[in-house]
């Protein structure tokens, strides 16, 4: 049985045996010391919604067209891509690792499926998250990022990607993109229905075209893990958009939000209180949509609570929360709160409180998994290391 005890850090010291934090008092003659340096110890983040199979990470630089409208910048994505040399597998795996580094336990990662590429994108991004089971946890979202109805075959495909490698049916504006919403929804819970598997709906749309939309998930939800990704038309601070807050709690609709650029972003109190289930993630990272990215969820946390005018100490521990508890329930993950028992899955971090790593942002000192130290300083620890 493996033992190691990481001491000099905060709350307090943590004891792993097997993978899980254990009681300190139950430390063997043979138990592994590391040293924490007067770090403090916070549950791993998780990247609930992110875009790997698009990555140029650690490709080079790639010159971005300016696009006006939602159809200009797929098309731009479909040109790009075409051009590029590196495989899916080499630029996902090339972003795991750096995700890694920084601290994240998990991934849901949306993949485009359509005829042009068939599966060869969950294809790739499977392959390169097997190599690094060890490090990271990673559902596939097979995305219909062209178009579900409107581009034929796409269906099928997204179906059969439940056995080579997807987890998760996703969804795109059914309004805004396919232009049929009972339509597209008709498709998506008919696979949830055939398969058991989740559903996860990016829903770009804002306004009252937005909330027939959301309404409509939400009726649709019952007995499904249904979740919606985006939803700017709830992060419009109206009154109807507050509204929504406990439809959703009761129909157990999740969210994921990524607080970008200048879209809306969804409130964390309100949703929060009110019981909804709110996750949070990168989206695009160095691809043919945005140049921005990094992977780093404890920068991502501090953009959300940037986004949403967190001040409190509370408001920006809410936001690390979202990215840590959040994600890991999104994604059916052991909540880790480094209590006996929990799964060993955690950072050390220099900051006094969660409050003040979400401003500052720090690297992680040690990355540990499983109770194994697996990156150091923003970097990947050798495999004879760990």
């Amino acid at each position: 049985m493996s033992s190691v005890l990481f001491t000099n850090i905060r709350p307090h010291d943590l004891l792993v045996v097997d993978g899980r934090i254990a009681d300190p008092a139950t430390a063997r003659e043979n138990t592994v010391t590391v040293d924490g340096k007067g770090a403090l110890a916070l549950p791993s983040p998780v990247d609930a919604h992110i875009h790997p199979d698009k990555t140029t990470w650690g490709q080079p630089w790639l010159s971005r067209a300016h696009a006006e409208t939602l159809m200009d910048l797929i098309e731009g994505d479909v040109r790009a891509r075409a051009e590029m040399s590196a495989s899916v597998a080499e630029r996902a795996g090339a972003l795991m690792d750096a995700a890694v580094a920084r601290g994240t336990r998990a991934w849901r990662a949306h993949v485009d499926v359509a005829p042009v590429y068939g599966l060869a994108n969950v294809h790739g991004v499977r392959e390169a998250a097997q190599a690094r089971k060890d490090l990271l946890d990673v559902q596939i979202v097979a995305f219909p990022q062209l178009g579900l109805l409107t581009r034929p075959g796409t269906a099928d495909l997204m179906e059969r990607s439940l056995a080579e490698g997807a987890d998760v049916i996703g969804g795109l504006d059914p309004i805004g993109i396919d232009g049929d919403l009972d339509g597209h929804l008709d498709v998506l819970f008919g696979i949830a229905e055939r398969t058991g598997a989740p559903i996860d709906i990016h829903l770009h749309d804002g306004g009252e075209q937005g909330m027939a939309q959301v309404k409509e998930i939400a009726r649709r939800a019952g007995g499904h893990s249904v979740t919606i990704s985006h939803a700017f038309c709830l992060g419009e601070g109206t009154a109807e958009s507050r509204a929504m807050d406990d439809l959703l709690a009761r129909s157990g609709v999740a969210l994921a939000t990524c607080a970008l650029g200048a879209d809306p972003v969804l409130p964390v109190g309100p949703l929060t209180r009110a019981g909804v289930l709110l996750a949070a993630g990168s989206d695009g990272v160095r691809d043919p949509w945005t140049p921005f990215g990094d992977g780093d969820m404890i920068a991502r946390a501090h953009l959300l609570a940037y986004r949403t005018d967190a001040r409190t100490d509370e408001e920006l521990a809410a936001c690390y929360a979202v990215a840590a508890h959040g994600g890991a329930a999104l994604l059916g993950l052991e909540r880790v709160e480094l209590q006996v028992g929990d799964p060993a899955d955690f950072v050390l971090v220099q900051g006094g409180s969660v409050s003040e790593v979400v401003v500052d942002r720090p690297v992680p000192l040690f990355v540990v998994r499983g109770g194994v130290v697996i990156a150091q300083d923003g970097r990947l620890l050798e495999r004879s290391l760990r």
